[in-house]
Parts: C-alpha cells; structure tokens; sequence
C-alpha cells in the first residue's frame, strides 16, 4: 500500500499547489503548467505498481496539469487555457533539446550523475514527442469541452462540466501518448494495462479535484460560486 500512499500525498500536495498558484494570479498558473508537464515528462520514465496494475510516475502531476488548465477556463477565459497548454507544449520542447544536450557533455573524473542522465534522458525524446502529440490534442479537447458543457447547462453544475470534459479527455491522452511512447517497448498486454491503469488513476484524480475546483470560489474574495441546482 505505500504506493497508493505516495500518490494519493502526492496528488493532494500537486492540488494544494495548484490552488495555492491560483490564488496569486493566472500567471503563476501558467508557470505552475510549464514546471508540471516538464516534471510529468520525466517522472513518466518510473514504472510502478499501483492497485497491482503497471502504472507510470507521472500520473498525479500531470493530472494536475488538467485541473489547472480548468481553473483557467473557469475563472478566466478560454484563451487563458489555451496559452497554459501553449506555454506546457514550449516547456516539453526546451526539455527536449536541452536534455540531448546535456548528455553530449563528456564528463569529468569526479562525475557521478552521467550514467543516470542517460538512463533517464536518452528514453526522454520518444517520451517528450508522444508527450507533446497527446497532450496538444487531449488539453485543447478539454478546454473545448469545459466550455461546451458550461455553456449547455448555463453554468451550472461545475461537478459536471469539470469531470466529463476531463474524462474524455484524459482517455484520449492516455491511449495517444501510451501508443506513441512505449509500443515496440512492451508488449501489448502491457501496454494496454498501462492504458487502463493510467486512465483509472486519472479518473480517480478527476474525481479527486472536484472539491478543489469548488474551493477555488472560496479562495478568492469577491468570487461567488456557480449556482447549483443538481
């Protein structure tokens, strides 16, 4: 269970952050996506059991990624979302390159950290460029989404419009970035294991954030929570 225990901490700690972001201003949001969807990209290298299934590292912070992008779109506008993803897709891309470089460095005789940078690294590009494919298409998708939901219920039910777009969402990056990334890797019992895991746990921090979306209306003075008639 230490597992479960580490990500469930690690989800809740990735959450309070975010709000903690929002609460000091949009911009720090967009800087809280960039240092998220750099550290998903590398933590997403860890392979892990959770619910004694094939899961990956990355999971809690870059679910974090969706509920800021949706705090965003809620409190701020559409176009707000969109250029968090767009600073996110710039940030994997500076990882890119300046991860390959690193690496080309010939290291000194008190060097201790080449072999690690490496390991990590050299996997990083396939990684980065199946990271950049799904997550383009899954955040763009959700912030559609958001929007569209809110605008047929009127902006109500903020439960609803916050876990189906992430849903949908999170099942089309989850099945586009698993494909791209480790197909030839792991057979494909494994990978669809990752897929079905990786969505689950995805689902599991959707739901997990609904309350903290609502407290994002709390934390801000002046700012008055959806009318809720469910």
């Amino acid at each position: 269970m230490i597992n479960e225990l580490v990500f469930l901490i690690k989800l809740l700690a990735g959450l309070t952050l975010t709000l903690i972001a929002f609460r000091l201003g949009k911009e720090w949001l967009f800087a809280l996506v960039a240092v998220y969807v750099v550290l998903a990209n590398i933590f997403v290298t860890k392979q892990i059991i959770l619910l004694g299934m094939a899961a990956t590292g990355g999971n809690a912070v870059y679910g974090c990624v969706f509920f800021a992008t949706d705090l965003l779109s809620e409190h701020h506008s559409k176009k707000d979302a969109k250029k968090a993803v767009m600073i996110g897709f710039f940030a994997s891309l500076i990882l890119l390159i300046m991860s390959q470089l690193i690496i080309v460095f010939a290291p000194s005789s008190e060097d201790f950290v080449q072999d690690g940078m490496k390991t990590i690294f050299t996997f990083i590009p396939r990684i980065i460029a199946a990271s950049m494919a799904a997550y383009l298409i899954s955040q763009f998708h959700d912030i559609w989404a958001f929007h569209f939901w809110k605008k047929r219920t009127k902006g109500k039910y903020l439960w609803l419009r916050n876990n189906l777009s992430t849903y949908v969402s999170q099942l089309i990056d989850s099945i586009v970035f698993v494909t791209l990334a480790f197909a030839g890797v792991f057979s494909w019992s494994v990978i669809w294991q990752i897929i079905i895991t990786t969505y689950l746990l995805k689902i599991i921090v959707a739901i997990i954030d609904t309350p903290f979306i609502y407290l994002s209306y709390v934390i801000i003075p002046g700012t008055r929570r959806p009318t809720e008639t469910a």
